[in-house]
């Protein structure tokens, strides 16, 4: 099939057979059938349509008057769509379309063909030139844009509330947004909907022209051209100027596709509905809560009625108890006050089981001690012990009732004898335990060996000397006393107490003793005949300078044993200067002195694990 061939109404354009990677326009069906038979499996590119070619539906206008009434100069002011004849088709236009439709109009208003057919032309403004201008201009991707850009078909405005009550908000808003679509950067612009549309569309419609991104530009408005400036500063200053006017119209324009939206949200019917249900759900979820916050006092009514309700029951049978221990009570009181009466007038029937006078007056007053010392049952017994036994019931009787009145008040003496004991003993505690020098020079150093910082250093303080002082009775110190004898000792002048004078004079006898203590031992060998007369003549012996007597080590005491110990916990190993800080804790002893009793111990423990092992 060569081109130009027909077959089942099907015509080839430039497309030698076989149908690899070419491109045919196909009028009808039958082709395909009989391609796909005969070609099955070739790498072909096949487009069928029953429309007829694209050629042949763009007709392009051709208004001579208008051309002709055009002015070269003013090319900027020229809608170039209408000067090329797509002034219907305008932006829609392909490239092909530009193309062809600028062939015509050089075929037929060339100067060159005008000229042939006696036409007089003008060189220099002839409107030929404008043909070329708006070919220029729409011929190139970049200039058609910026003209695209100030389309002056364009319409510009944005609806007013009287279109949108008139027309309805989906046909008004629909025309407008389609319009305005042509400027989006990004392609597939979401469409505006109808009335059903759902709050997803509707939401992403909206966020999609929120966020709108135009191409527009405004550089066809320029007023001067770049290139028209004579050096370099010039054409900077006529940019920049340029610059400036865009940037304003680029505001004005997204300032206006702002106003279109934010009309379109005011007035969208859809968006209010939307907004109804959402103010109907929070106000259903409101009204849930405050039932539920209602149903929640309800009950807790409920339960302090009932609450209230018990309590009142419970009150009622605590006052019914103890009306009825009171009840009782009275009872057991008129009871005891009868039989009080009965054994007073059986006493007085009997004489008071007395034989003479006096004991009729020691046995009256006996029966009323009786009858307050004896409760009821113990009165009853009685009574009848009384009425068997008489007179030596009552004398035994009497004897006893002496006995326990007697216990009695030994008891109560006792008691009070302890208390004034103990009162005493407390007041004597409470008083504050007198500050010795011993005690004061205890406290001295009790400060400098837990030094501030120390967790309840009071306490520790506290606690240190009633370990170490020395005490005549009970009374110890607590941390408050501590501390404000630290804060006398500290406010005073130390320089001028006699403590500072008391513990230099006990510091001196100790260096005496521990003086005295040394022995020197000197060599025989190294003393001469000389120095042996001179000790018969009661002169002392020189002693050699190269032999130095040897120094007596002072043992540890049990104080300073825990001074030391008490000194390593305070101070750890991560302490700066911490054998100075432990030496200064321990009177009479040097750092040397420490770290050697500290090795010492050390060497000790580790002896004694040693044998612990070899003895398992």
């Amino acid at each position: 099939m060569t081109e130009g061939e027909t077959f089942n109404n099907c015509r080839t354009v430039a497309i030698p057979w076989p149908f690899s990677k070419r491109k045919v326009e196909c009028a009808g069906a039958a082709f395909l059938r009989y391609y796909n038979i005969k070609c099955h499996g070739e790498d072909t590119f096949l487009e069928a349509s029953t429309s007829k070619d694209k050629t042949e539906e763009v007709v392009f206008e051709d208004n001579v008057e208008y051309l002709r009434s055009l002015d070269p100069k003013e090319w900027k002011k020229q809608d170039h769509y209408a000067v090329l004849g797509m002034k219907d088709l305008r932006f829609k236009a392909s490239d092909d379309d530009i193309k062809r439709a600028y062939r015509q109009k050089v075929l037929k208003h060339h100067p060159d063909k005008r000229k042939a057919q006696g036409e007089e032309v003008r060189s220099d403004d002839d409107y030929f030139t404008c043909i070329t201008k708006a070919y220029e201009i729409l011929g190139t991707p970049k200039n058609r844009r910026s003209f695209d850009s100030v389309d002056p078909t364009f319409d510009d405005t944005v609806p007013t509330a009287s279109d949108v009550k008139r027309d309805g908000f989906i046909k008004t808003f629909s025309m407008y947004f389609e319009i305005n679509a042509r400027w989006s950067e990004k392609k597939n612009v979401p469409l505006l909907g109808d009335e059903n549309s759902s709050r997803e569309f509707v939401e992403r419609f909206y966020a999609f022209w929120y966020e709108f991104d135009s191409w527009r530009e405004f550089s066809y408005m320029d007023e001067e051209e770049k290139e028209k400036g004579s050096d370099r500063e010039e054409r900077r200053w006529i940019e920049k100027q340029n610059k400036v006017a865009r940037a304003k119209l680029k505001k004005e324009e997204m300032a206006r596709i702002r106003s279109l939206v934010d009309l379109a949200y005011a007035n969208d019917p859809r968006i209010q509905k939307f907004k109804q249900e959402d103010k109907d759900k929070k106000l259903a979820a409101k009204r849930a809560r405050q039932d539920a916050v209602q149903a929640k006092k309800a009950e807790e009514e409920r339960l302090l009625k009932e609450a209230q309700l018990a309590k009142q029951k419970a009150e009622e049978a605590e006052r019914a108890k103890i009306e009825a221990a009171r009840a009782e009570r009275e009872m057991q009181k008129k009871n005891l006050r009868k039989e009080k009466k009965s054994l007073r007038d059986l006493c007085k029937t009997n004489n008071y089981y007395a034989q003479n006078d006096n004991e009729t007056v020691s046995h009256m007053a006996a029966v009323e001690k009786i009858c307050e010392l004896m409760k009821l049952m113990e009165l009853q017994d009685f009574i009848k012990e009384l009425e068997a036994n008489g007179r030596s019931s009552f004398l035994k009787t009497m004897k006893d009732t002496e006995d326990k009145l007697e216990a009695e008040r030994h008891a109560l003496f006792e008691n009070k004898k302890v208390e004034e004991h103990r009162t005493k003993k407390s007041a004597a505690l409470k008083a504050p335990v007198e500050w010795s020098v011993e005690m004061t020079q205890l406290l001295i150093k009790a400060v400098n060996l837990f030094p501030a910082g120390t967790n309840q250093r009071w306490e520790v303080v506290a606690n240190f000397l009633n370990q170490h002082g020395t005490f005549t009775d009970e009374r110890r110190f607590n941390a408050k006393e501590v501390l404000n004898k630290a804060k006398d000792l500290q406010s005073s002048d130390f320089s001028k107490s006699s403590l500072k004078k008391a513990a230099n004079e006990e510091a001196f006898d100790q260096f005496e003793k521990d003086k005295k203590k040394v022995t020197s031992t000197i060599d025989d060998n190294s003393i001469s005949k000389n120095d042996t007369s001179k000790v018969v003549n009661g002169i002392s012996p020189k002693v050699n300078g190269d032999v130095k007597p040897p120094k007596e080590e002072k043992s540890w005491t049990k104080t300073e044993q825990e001074l030391l110990e008490q000194a390593i916990k305070t101070f750890p190993a991560s302490t700066g200067d911490r054998w100075d800080k432990i030496a200064d804790c321990i009177p009479n002893r040097s750092k040397k002195d420490c770290m050697k009793r500290y090795k010492e111990l050390v060497e000790l423990v580790k002896a004694k694990k040693q044998a612990a092992n070899l003895a398992k």
